[in-house]
This record gives structure tokens, sequence and C-alpha cells, in this order.
């Protein structure tokens, strides 16, 4: 199978590596608008060749688009205008209200799976590319009926090639549920990151006091803004609320600290120490090769 991966940073650069490495792709093509990150994904041998432009779009087998949302909008017709009538094209957009909307008239609409990949760390580029990233990680794929029959079908076998678990969302729901329990977490790893950096102005007291826990709350703050801003500006209306809320919470808290509140400042963590139940149990749940949502 011909494979064009559009991207390659973290996200495109460990697919290529993964479906190389399960030998689904017996040509691997990269479409990098960067020089610098093109000529390190060749050298790292993520796939066989680059192009600049989509000279290789009407010969591919399948298209794996994992670009920024934004230009996930503006791309994704015209790759389903080049493409031929059986190749299957996948994206891997953090947001999917907008994507799916960009192509619902579309006469391709067919051959398209908007699909979320849920894996990453805060690292970007073609070095942060590694084998394994995918592995017993959930997949949400959206307007599972849009997609044709044999479509689909290639996508989820691409998905549990990679060892993910796939589940099915409409577009909102998704975009509801990924406000609360993947944007709402960057964002506040980049502003404590930036108040932090704004009270200490002496990098090396900051430096010489942070232990293990800052170091892990902060982690996300070093993820490519290039990437989140157009998803924090694509999924507004929901990471709003979702702020509204954190914020809501964070004043309460502060409220019971200036009182001294002992009582209600314990309860609010012990309240807060359930999500280790639920975290224990994602963790240790076995995953399935497929779960309808």
């Amino acid at each position: 199978m011909k494979i064009t991966v559009v991207g390659l940073g973290l996200i495109g650069g460990s697919m290529a590596l993964d479906l190389r490495k399960a030998g689904l792709a017996t040509e691997l093509v990269g479409i990098e608008s960067d020089p610098v990150n093109a000529l390190k994904a060749l050298e790292l041998g993520l796939v066989d060749s680059i192009q600049s432009d989509d000279a290789s779009l009407p010969t591919t087998d399948l298209v794996i688009l994992a670009i920024p949302v934004s230009a996930l909008c503006k791309l994704l017709p015209h790759i389903l205008d080049v493409v031929k009538k059986d190749a299957v094209v996948i994206d891997t957009g953090s947001t999917k209200s907008l994507i799916c909307r960009a192509v619902s008239s579309h006469p391709n609409r067919g051959q398209f799976v908007a699909a979320h990949p849920i894996s990453g760390t805060e690292n970007s580029g073609p070095e942060a590319a590694f084998t394994g990233l995918f592995r017993n990680k959930t997949n949400i794929i959206c307007e599972k009926g849009k997609s044709s029959a044999p479509i689909l079908a290639v996508a989820q076998k691409l998905f549990a090639t990679l060892g993910m678990n796939t589940i099915f969302m409409e577009p909102e729901e998704h975009d509801k549920h990924v406000a609360y329990v993947s944007h709402l977490s960057h964002v506040s790893a980049f502003l404590l990151g930036q108040t932090v950096l704004d009270i200490e102005r002496d990098e090396k007291n900051i430096f010489a006091l942070a232990g293990s826990g800052f170091a892990s709350t902060v982690r996300l703050a070093k993820s490519s803004p290039d990437m989140w801003a157009p998803i924090f500006e694509q999924n507004a209306e929901y990471l709003s609320q979702a702020l509204l809320e954190y914020i809501m919470h964070l004043q309460k808290f502060q409220y019971y600290l200036m009182k001294r509140d002992v009582k209600e400042l314990h309860r609010t963590m012990t309240e807060a120490n359930r999500i280790r139940e639920i975290l224990n149990g994602i963790e240790h749940k076995q995953p399935k090769q497929e779960v309808e949502h």
C-alpha cells in the first residue's frame, strides 16, 4: 500500500514508523512544507521520499493528514478533490466539528475518516517521532456513517495495526469531551508556566526550587504553540466553558485558603483524589478491538 503522510512531526512521523514496521506500507511518501523537517525526516528514515507539493496524491492508496487543525480545514477539501476514487483519507486533528463541516457536502466525503488518535508527548518535530506511541491508546472516529464501509474498514485496520482501541462519537460530543480532558490541561500548563515566569524573574530560583511535581505539572507547557493555538481557537466555545468552571473551582479554593478553612481545603482535595480511581481503572483496563460509543 502506498501511503502519503502530510506533516512529519510527532504524530505523522510516529505513524509512519509503526506502519513501516508492521509492513502495511510498501511505499511511504512524506509531504512537508518545512525544508528542515523534511530533511530530518529523510535522515531518520521516517519516509522513503519527500515532496513539497501534492504530486503523489493521485496515485496514493492512503493519505494521513497530521498537520495543525487550521491547515486541515483548508487543505482537506483539496485532498479529496485530487485523490483517486478508492483512496482513503484520514485526519488526526484534535478538534472535529469544523473539520467535518469543511467537507460535509463534498462529493467524495465517503472517502474521508474523521479521526483523533489520542496520544502524544510535549515534544514536536520529526526527532520526536518514535515507535509504539499509539499502543493501547484510544482513537476516536467521528461521523462513522458518513464514511463508506470499505474506507472505514481500511481506517480501522490502520488504527488496529497501531495498537489502538477505536470508539465512535459525533463531532460536537468529541469537542466537548476533549475540551475538559485534554485542552483544559494544556491551557493550565501554559498559564502555570507563565505565572511562575512572571513572578520569579530570576530563573536560577525557578530551577533551584523546581521539583518533580512542578516539572510534571508544567510538562505540557513545552508543547508547540503552532499546533495548540489553532486547536484552542477551533474549540473556543467548549474550552471557554471548561475554563469558566475551572476558574470557579480556583476561586472557591482561594476563598477557603484566605479564610484558613482547613476543613474545606481538605474536603476539596479529598474529592479531587477520586480521579485516581478513575485513572487507575483506565490504566488497568484491557484494550478492546472496538467499542461503540
